[in-house]
C-alpha cells in the first residue's frame, strides 16, 4: 500500500537494502518495485518474468554456461560420494519405518511464502522461483504443511480427533544464505521429522513425540554405526521454554525412558539456550556428537512449534518439528573411506 508520501513500499525497502535501492534509484520506472510486488497479481507477475528469463536463457552461449556452472555456488554437486549417501538413507529408511513414520518423497519446490509465512524466516535466504514457488529450504516446513492437510481430514471425521500424524522426509535442501566455514555449503541432506496431533492432558502429546522423536534420531546414529560411522559422545539437551513449568514432567517421561532406552547416551537440561527461542514454542532438543577428529558438532534440533495450530487456526493443534543432517553425518562422522 502507499504511504503518505506517495513512494508505496520503495523508500523502506530502499532503506533496507543498499544493493536494492541503487537499482530503485537507476531503474528507468518510477516506482518499479511496487508495481511488480503489489499491482501485479502472482499470474501476471509469473508471466512477465517467465518473459524476461527466457529472453536472457536465449543470450546464454556454451561458453558463459559453462562459466556460470563453475562460479555458481548454487549448482555444484556435493563432494560427497552419492553411494554413501544412498547407503545412509537406505539406513534412514529402515529405522523410520521401524518407528512408524510415513516417509514421503518430497517434491523439490513448495509454495511461495512456505518459509515466511508460518516459520518467520526471511525470504531472502531462501531461493524463490518465478513460478510463485520456492526451493525447499527445510523439509519440516514442507511436512507441516502435509501434516495439516492429514490433520484437517481426520478432523473433519472427528472434531476431537487425537490421532497423529508421523511424517518424514530426507530431503536435499536448498539454502540462499552464505554459510561460514568450511565444508558448508548451499544444498545438504536433512532428515525432516514431523509430529502432528492435539492437545492433551499433562503435556501428554508432548513429551510422547518428544521421546518418540529422539529416540527416532539416536537409532539412526546408533544404526550408522554399522556403516562404519564413527559418532562418539552423543549428547542430547533439552530445553523447557516454560519456565520450568514442565521441567519435572520432562525428566520423568522424556529424559528417564530415553536414558534407559540409550544408556550410553548423556541426557541433560539446558536451561542456557537462547537459540531457537521465539522459534520453538514448549520444549526444544539438540543433538551433539564427537566427530573422529575429535570435534564437537550439531548433528539434530528440534521442538515444537505453533505451525499447526497456525495452519489450521485451531489453537489445540499441536506440531513437533525436527531434523537431522545426514551430509554432516556421512561428511564428518565417516571413520575411514571405503
Amino acid at each position: 500500500m502507499s504511504g503518505p508520501s506517495g513512494q508505496g513500499t520503495d523508500q523502506p525497502a530502499e532503506a533496507h537494502d543498499p544493493w536494492l535501492g541503487r537499482v530503485l534509484r537507476e531503474g528507468a520506472t518510477p516506482r518499479l518495485l511496487t508495481a511488480l510486488a503489489e499491482r501485479l497479481s502472482p499470474t501476471d507477475l509469473q508471466t512477465l518474468l517467465l518473459e524476461v528469463y527466457r529472453r536472457r536463457a536465449a543470450a546464454v552461449t556454451p561458453g558463459r554456461l559453462l562459466r556460470a556452472y563453475e562460479d555458481n555456488r548454487f549448482t555444484a554437486p556435493s563432494p560427497l560420494d552419492a553411494g554413501e549417501l544412498t547407503r545412509l538413507n537406505a539406513l534412514v529408511h529402515d529405522r523410520l519405518a521401524r518407528h512408524a513414520f510415513t516417509a514421503l518423497a518430497l517434491s523439490p519446490l513448495c509454495p511461495l511464502g512456505t518459509n515466511s509465512a508460518v516459520a518467520t524466516v526471511d525470504q531472502n535466504k531462501v531461493v524463490t522461483t518465478v513460478r510463485n514457488t520456492e526451493a525447499v529450504a527445510d523439509a519440516t516446513n514442507v511436512l507441516a504443511l502435509e501434516c495439516a492437510v492429514r490433520r484437517r481430514q481426520l478432523l473433519r471425521a472427528d472434531p476431537r480427533s487425537r490421532a497423529r500424524v508421523r511424517l518424514a522426509a530426507t530431503h536435499r535442501v536448498v539454502r540462499a544464505q552464505v554459510f561460514a566455514g568450511p565444508g558448508m555449503t548451499a544444498h545438504f541432506a536433512l532428515l525432516g521429522l514431523c509430529t502432528a496431533g492435539r492437545a492433551e492432558s499433562s503435556f501428554i502429546f508432548e513429551t510422547a513425540a518428544l521421546t518418540e522423536q529422539i529416540g527416532v534420531h539416536l537409532d539412526i546414529l546408533d544404526s550408522a554405526r554399522t556403516l562404519g560411522y564413527r559418532v562418539r559422545s552423543v549428547r542430547v539437551s533439552v530445553t523447557d521454554l516454560t519456565a520450568g513449568r514442565h521441567r519435572r514432567t520432562l525428566r520423568e517421561s522424556v529424559l528417564d525412558p530415553l536414558t534407559q532406552a540409550y544408556p550410553a547416551t548423556a541426557f541433560v537440561f539446558d536451561d542456557e539456550r537462547g537459540a531457537g527461542r521465539g522459534y520453538y514454542s514448549g520444549a526444544c532438543f539438540e543433538i551433539r556428537a564427537t566427530t573422529p577428529a575429535g570435534d564437537d558438532l550439531n548433528l539434530g534440533d528440534g521442538g515444537f512449534t505453533t505451525w499447526s495450530a497456525d495452519l489450521l487456526s485451531d489453537a489445540r493443534e499441536r506440531l513437533l518439528i525436527s531434523g537431522l543432517g545426514l551430509e554432516r553425518l556421512c561428511e564428518r562422522f565417516r571413520g575411514h573411506p571405503r
